[in-house]
């Protein structure tokens, strides 16, 4: 008797801290990137105060980088289809971009 599928298939345990489970909130995000990788941002922007700061940064191959779009589109059709559409959160009026560009 051979091997079963799911006896080849490799079984991974992820463990994280208390502190990674608890999460981060952003308001915002900037993506930049060089041939090699990209550098994702996430912030907390605070526009009365006129201030910004990155909560957490994420860095990742380009490959990677798509499979991660992918994944969010993925996930939106699938609420949009159980809550409805999503309606697009407007970009700062001009002039008010507090120094964040994408």
């Amino acid at each position: 008797m051979g091997p079963t599928q799911q006896d080849q298939q490799r079984q991974i345990q992820i463990r994280a801290s208390d502190e990674v489970l608890r999460g981060l909130y952003a308001n915002a995000m900037q993506v930049v990137h060089t041939k090699e990788e990209f550098m994702i941002d996430f912030l907390n922007l605070y526009p009365h105060q006129g201030l910004g700061v990155v909560n957490a940064r994420v860095l990742t191959s380009p490959g990677h980088a798509k499979r991660i779009v992918a994944a969010l589109a993925d996930n939106i059709k699938k609420y949009e289809a159980q809550f409805g559409a999503i309606e697009a959160a407007q970009e700062p009026a001009e002039g008010k971009e507090m120094g964040f560009k994408a």
